[in-house]
C-alpha cells in the first residue's frame, strides 16, 4: 500500500464513500501557484475567480480541518503559515490577501481587514493530527502578538469585542445594527481557550493561566449580556449594548465555545431540533426560519445551509455530548450535498457548493444574480471528508495520546483503511462474520483503541502492532 493513497473509507451507503473519493480527487487542481495561475502542489489551496488569487483567512483555517487526513499528500499547514508570515509589526494578521502579491485586501466595510480569530483552534487539531510539538513552539509568538493587535484595537471597556460585521463573513441586512457580534466574541472565546491548551502541551503555566483568565472573561460577559432567558438563544448587540432580534447561525459558536451551561446548551439544540428555527429539511440555516427575511432561496446568509457553519454547529454538539444529533444532522446535510453532486432532475451537471438550499435540495442563491460558487471545496470539503470520517463513521484521532476513540452509533459495516498517523498507516473495519460482528485492526505500532458501541459498551485496549481482531459480544 502506498503512503501517498488517501485513506480509504468504508460505508454501506457506497455514495458516500463515492462523494469522498470524488472530493480528494478535486482537491489537486486547486493547488495553485498564484505568481504563474498554474497548478501546483507547492503552491496554495485558492479557489481562482476572475484571474485573481486570494488567500482568505477563515476558509484558510477550516481547510486545514480535512487535509489533516490527506496522509500528508497535501501541506494542511501551507495557506495558515501565509497568514503568519505577512504578520504585521503591531501584531495584525489582516483577512484576506492577494496571493500573487502578498498585499493584504482592505475594503471600507472592514477597514482593518479583521478576520475571525480562530488560528489557535486549527493549531490545536493540527497538533493532534501530527504530534508536531515544535510547531507550536514555533507559531506561538505569531498567535500571541495576533491576541494582542485583537486587544488593543478592538476590546471595549465592557470587556466586549466591536468589529465590523463583516469580520465574521456573515454580512446580510438584518445584522446591520450589529456592534457587538457575538459570533465574533465567541470566536475570541474559543480561541483564547485554544490558546490556554497550547500553553499546557508546552507546558507553560503562565501562558496557559492567562488565555484561561481572559476565556472565563469573556465568557462571562457573553452570558451575561448576549443571552435572551425567553427566548433561549445568544444575540448580538447594539452599540448601546441592546439586543437585536434577530436568530443567525452566529449564535451556536458559543456551544464551540463552551459558553453555555447544560440548560442553555439544551435550549438551543431545542432550536437545532425546531423546524420553526433551526430544524429546516436540510440543516441548519444562516438565519432563523422564523425570522421575516429568511429566504427559501437561501439568499446568501438569509437562509442558506452552509457547509462550514454545519461543521461548526456539529462541532458544538460534540462538545456537549450530543454525538447521535451530530450524526444524524451530519448524514441529512450529506443526504442534500449529494443530492447536489448527482441531480436527478434537469440533467444539469451536479457540484460541490458553497451554499445549499434550506428546505428542498439545490445550490442557494448567494443574491438577486448569483448563485453559490461550484467545487467549493475551501469549506464544501469539510461535509465529505472531516465530518464524514469524524461524524458519520465515527473517529477522534491524537497522536500525541496514541489514541483512537471509535463511537459507533449503530452496526454497520463501515471503516477506514490506510490512514496514515504520523509513521503508522492503521486500518479499523466493523463486518459481520459467522461469530458475529466484529472489529479488524491492522496497524504498524501500538495504539490505545477506545470503543464505545451504542452508549452501551465503552472500553478502551492496547492495539499491538500487526493485526488482530475482536468481537463485539465479547466487550
Amino acid at each position: 500500500m502506498n503512503k501517498h493513497d488517501f485513506p480509504k473509507i468504508h460505508f454501506y451507503d457506497q455514495d458516500f464513500v463515492d462523494i469522498y473519493n470524488k472530493t480528494w480527487s478535486w482537491v489537486s487542481p486547486l493547488w495553485i501557484n498564484p505568481a504563474t495561475g498554474e497548478q501546483d502542489s507547492e503552491g496554495y489551496f485558492l479557489y481562482p475567480e476572475n484571474q485573481k488569487y486570494i488567500l482568505n483567512q477563515f476558509e484558510s483555517i477550516f481547510s486545514s480541518f480535512f487535509l489533516v487526513y490527506s496522509n500528508r499528500n497535501f501541506d494542511a499547514c501551507k495557506n495558515i503559515d501565509f497568514f503568519y508570515e505577512h504578520q504585521e509589526e503591531n501584531g495584525a494578521i489582516r483577512w484576506k490577501y492577494d496571493a500573487a502579491t502578498g498585499q493584504p485586501i482592505l475594503d471600507s466595510d472592514n477597514p482593518e481587514g479583521v478576520g475571525l480569530p480562530l488560528f489557535a483552534f486549527a493549531e490545536y487539531n493540527l497538533y493532534h493530527k501530527s504530534a508536531n510539538k515544535k510547531r507550536i513552539k514555533d507559531v506561538m509568538p505569531y498567535l500571541t502578538k495576533y491576541m494582542d493587535w485583537l486587544d488593543s484595537m478592538f476590546k471595549q471597556p465592557n470587556g466586549l469585542y466591536a468589529v465590523p460585521v463583516t469580520a465574521s463573513t456573515m454580512k446580510n441586512k438584518c445584522r446591520s445594527k450589529v456592534y457587538y457580534p457575538v459570533d465574533f466574541n465567541a470566536c475570541m472565546a474559543v480561541n483564547a481557550n485554544y490558546m490556554s491548551a497550547l500553553g499546557d502541551i508546552l507546558n507553560d503555566k503562565d501562558l496557559s493561566f492567562q488565555y484561561k483568565k481572559m476565556y472565563f472573561s469573556i465568557k462571562t460577559r457573553i452570558n451575561s449580556m448576549m443571552w435572551d432567558e425567553d427566548v433561549g438563544f445568544y444575540f448580538d448587540l447594539d452599540k448601546s449594548e441592546k439586543m437585536l432580534d434577530v436568530k443567525s447561525i452566529a449564535g451556536f459558536w458559543t456551544m464551540l465555545a463552551e459558553i453555555p451551561n447544560a440548560d442553555k446548551a439544551q435550549r438551543l439544540v431545542d432550536h437545532l431540533n425546531n423546524p420553526e428555527t433551526f430544524g429546516t429539511e436540510h440543516p441548519f440555516p444562516t438565519l432563523s426560519a422564523d425570522h421575516p427575511d429568511f429566504s427559501e432561496d437561501g439568499d446568501g446568509y438569509n437562509g442558506s445551509v452552509m457547509p462550514v457553519f454545519n461543521f461548526m454547529v456539529i462541532k458544538g454538539l460534540e462538545k456537549y455530548g450530543q454525538y447521535e444529533l451530530a450524526r444524524e444532522c451530519a448524514i441529512r446535510h450529506l443526504y442534500f450535498v449529494l443530492e447536489g453532486l448527482m441531480p436527478n432532475e434537469n440533467k444539469e451537471p451536479g457540484d460541490l457548493f458553497e451554499a445549499y438550499l434550506p428546505n428542498k435540495e439545490g445550490r442557494a442563491k448567494m443574491n438577486e444574480n448569483e448563485l453559490a460558487r461550484p467545487r467549493y471545496l475551501l469549506t464544501a470539503a469539510l461535509s465529505t471528508i472531516a465530518l464524514m470520517i469524524e461524524n458519520v463513521i465515527g473517529l477522534s484521532i491524537s497522536l500525541p495520546r496514541k489514541t483512537v476513540d471509535w463511537i459507533i452509533p449503530n452496526l454497520e459495516i463501515m471503516g477506514i483503511e490506510n490512514l496514515s498517523l504520523k509513521r503508522n498507516l492503521i486500518t479499523i473495519l466493523s463486518n459481520k462474520s459467522t461469530r458475529g460482528w466484529e472489529i479488524q485492526m491492522e496497524s504498524e505500532k501500538l495504539y490505545y483503541f477506545t470503543i464505545n458501541v451504542l452508549d452501551q459498551k465503552k472500553k478502551t485496549l492496547p492495539i499491538p502492532s500487526g493485526k488482530c481482531s475482536m468481537l463485539i459480544d465479547k466487550l
